[in-house]
């Protein structure tokens, strides 16, 4: 992991308009349950976001599946 790769949850949601302050708290309330977990790391009080395992975690709540691409 590198340094550059944590977010606080005021700058995940500012540098994407689809991720709300609101619903990454509530995320991170749920991360028990949801396991948004694997993208946190706590700190005293703080909260940091891990970028690359927030783009695994959310590739895993995909619905469906995508059909294979044209070089498949």
């Amino acid at each position: 992991m590198k340094l550059e790769h944590l977010k606080t949850v005021k700058q995940l949601a500012g540098a994407h308009e689809a991720l709300t302050e609101p619903m990454i708290r509530w995320w991170i309330f749920n991360a028990e349950s949801n396991g948004f977990n694997t993208c946190m790391i706590r700190i005293g009080g703080r909260v940091f976001i891990d970028m690359t395992q927030l783009e695994r975690w959310i590739e895993t709540q995909r619905v469906g599946t995508l059909p294979p691409g044209p070089n498949e």
